[in-house]
């Protein structure tokens, strides 16, 4: 301890505390209303990713807390079975997690492909713009993301005309004016305020222009005492979460969260040259941290990029930054939630506008085609998925391209006949690996084999064969002398290529 204040690592972890506080309040309030939920869920959930996580954390520098990456399956669970439900799902999220971490299975969730998690996060992105742009209109959002853009136009006009029922020019303006400022102080800010995040100055100045103007619009409702809204979960609750669809939604939270929060830990990694990241206590004090919010009733969390990169831009050195990051969360709402009362919802609608928007990056299209165009439609697919359907459907439509693309790639085969000097025979060369998806185009050119050939199979260029390519040429074989052609081919040799014969050979 005496080292850590010596070498001054105190100081730089109290300024990366500040910094990191003035950019997660927000976003914190923000993302619990595009949730759902109120305020004070995200309120707590920031707390506890701070305090606790951050004091047990496997990523020295990771921040965590509510993730726009989740907003959305909260929005659905909780308009789908009640706010009743979040806490017993969120609980057995970080229960899985718990378990996952644990079990040294952090690492594996390294193996997402980035594409899925680059369209995963844009289609979020999408969706975050399509329900916030409502909420920037003090309108309520619809359940899904077309239905959510189908019904903007309207919206938008009867703000602008103030012919909605709570839908008032100035709930607009406030949100566009907060846009603005962040967009301007990204371009413009100088080097010296780097560290002052454009949402602290969006929040303070909006909020400054509704209170002197004494604008009609939303403002944010923070209880005086957090406690009071801690929702702890009843004994039906907890065992209503064996519910099917309860059971798949808490699977799916435990994944999204993990994969979000080790692929964060890994950028974060290369923004430093300190510690490097244990994913696998990560993963676990995931766990724990989801499992407290889950009894708490709050907001799911995961390791969040945007709060853990400005940790690391300020210059803070060790997880003490994180911990009292969380303290100041916890001071400022215990002592002035009156402050935070003041705050109109359509200016936080406004950074969440902003930052889905920046998580849409069509830019990273081309940076995937790099690595084929495959990558590339993977990305797009997942993308469109998600905002089509929904985020589950989404991520298994860009799993299950990314197989199918990896299947494609294995399956790579070369197969040329050539035809000897002397009559009747021929010679099948097979380069690469032979698999069921190259069947058919076996098929074909085993079918193309004239009647009355000696047809002879190489194998040295042939790297491995399964059983349905196996099967196809023997079939072949066996009828070949209906046709009077003979198959010439060292069954033996070729059983060795069949993977997984090597190993029982």
């Amino acid at each position: 301890m005496r080292a850590y204040f010596s070498q001054g690592l105190f100081g730089r972890d109290l300024l990366g505390s500040v910094v990191v506080f003035l950019v997660a309040l927000p976003l914190c309030m923000g993302i619990a209303i595009a949730s759902g939920m109120p305020p004070s869920a995200g309120l707590i959930t920031g707390i506890v990713g701070g305090i606790v996580v951050g004091a047990i954390a496997g990523s020295p520098l990771q921040v965590s807390g509510p993730a726009a990456g989740l907003a959305v399956l909260v929005f659905e669970l909780v308009r789908e079975h009640g706010v009743a439900a979040l806490g017993p799902v969120v609980l057995l999220a970080g229960l899985i997690q718990v378990v996952a971490g644990l079990c040294r299975v952090g690492v594996w969730f390294r193996m997402t492909s980035p594409a899925v998690v680059a369209g995963m996060l844009s289609g979020i992105g999408i969706l975050i713009v399509a329900s916030q742009s409502h909420v920037l209109l003090d309108a309520i959002p619809k359940a899904r993301g077309l239905e959510n853009f189908a019904a903007l136009p309207a919206a938008a006009w009867e703000s602008i005309t103030g012919a909605g029922e709570g839908q008032a020019p100035a709930a607009l303006m406030v949100g566009l004016g907060t846009i603005a400022i962040m967009l301007g102080w990204e371009k413009l800010r100088p080097a010296k305020l780097r560290f002052v995040p454009g949402a602290l100055l969006a929040v303070v100045a909006m909020t400054l222009v509704a209170q002197f103007g004494a604008l009609d619009v939303k403002r944010v409702d923070v209880p005086s005492n957090l406690f009071s809204a801690v929702n702890l979960p009843t004994v039906g609750s907890l065992f209503g979460v064996f519910d099917a669809t309860l059971l798949v939604a808490a699977a799916t939270f435990a994944f999204i969260a993990s994969a979000e929060t080790l692929l964060s830990a890994a950028a974060v990694d290369r923004m430093h040259d300190g510690v490097r990241t244990n994913f696998d206590r990560e993963l676990t004090a995931q766990g724990v941290g989801n499992l407290i919010c889950g009894f708490l009733g709050a907001l799911p969390m995961t390791g969040v990029i945007v709060r853990s990169a400005a940790n690391v831009q300020a210059g803070s050195a060790t997880r003490m930054a994180a911990i009292m990051h969380g303290a100041w969360l916890l001071g400022f709402v215990m002592l002035l939630p009156w402050l935070m009362r003041m705050t109109p919802v359509s200016c936080l609608a406004g950074i969440l506008v902003f930052t889905g928007v920046k998580m849409v990056n069509p830019k990273q299209i081309k940076d995937l085609a790099v690595y084929g165009k495959g990558t590339a439609a993977v990305y797009v697919a997942t993308t469109v998925a998600i905002v089509a359907t929904d985020l589950l459907t989404g991520v298994i439509i860009g799993f299950g391209m990314s197989l199918l693309r990896l299947a494609l790639l294995s399956s790579r085969l070369k197969m040329d006949v050539t035809h000897h000097d002397e009559p009747g025979a021929a010679t099948l060369h097979l380069e690469g690996s032979a698999t069921f998806l190259k069947v058919p185009t076996m098929a074909r050119t085993l079918e193309r084999i004239p009647p009355n050939t000696r047809l002879s199979v190489m194998l040295d260029r042939l790297h491995h064969i399964d059983q349905a390519s196996l099967e196809l040429l023997r079939e072949w074989g066996r009828n070949a002398s209906k046709r009077g052609c003979e198959l010439v081919v060292d069954w033996t040799e070729l059983g060795r290529r069949v993977e997984g014969a090597r190993s029982t050979a």
